[in-house]
């Protein structure tokens, strides 16, 4: 088993968008219509929005490659790239995700090992993410690895106004 970190350019972007709308549709179809997941991944991976993205010096994306397959993703931002003001000692994962052929071989802990690592690197004392109250799994998850909820805020998807946990880990 190899598992290599990939930083994604602007010459990613065709990768990004197929891996940005397939596990994201993968992980909350079942839980949304089918009009508000097709708005939401029409808005939000879009290639000019995911090359806006991509391109803002605040943002950083990642591939995860297990046995030199593309298998997930990972979108951290600091400072003003921030989906939520949390101050200049915070890094905030806006995305984690892994396909579902590679779920549970570990590879999301190691993004969020990739995470912690961009943190230090940029003098960060918290990292945060907001992960939807309804998923039980990713809020277990985090939780055993040391997050915990520090406040809640909106997400939208298409019309449906929907919660987010935030939740918050200090680093040492």
């Amino acid at each position: 088993m190899t598992i290599n970190i990939k930083k994604c350019t602007l010459e990613d972007l065709p990768l990004l968008q197929e891996m940005s709308c397939e596990t994201f549709h993968e992980t909350f179809k079942n839980q949304n219509s089918p009009e508000n997941m097709n708005a939401y991944l029409e808005r939000a991976f879009n290639l000019k929005q995911l090359e806006k993205e991509v391109s803002n010096l605040s943002s950083q994306f990642f591939f995860v490659y297990f046995n030199s397959e593309a298998a997930g993703y990972l979108k951290l931002n600091i400072d003003d790239a921030q989906s939520e003001k949390m101050g200049y000692e915070s890094l905030e994962i806006e995305r984690i995700y892994i396909k579902s052929p590679f779920q549970k071989q570990g590879l999301g802990k190691y993004l969020l090992n990739k995470a912690i690592e961009m943190a230090m690197e940029h003098n960060k004392k918290k990292i945060w993410l907001g992960v939807w109250e309804k998923n039980e799994n990713a809020i277990a998850f985090y939780k055993k690895l040391g997050f915990v909820q520090t406040g809640a805020h909106s997400f939208y998807m298409g019309d449906e106004e929907q919660t987010d946990l935030i939740m918050t880990k200090t680093l040492s």
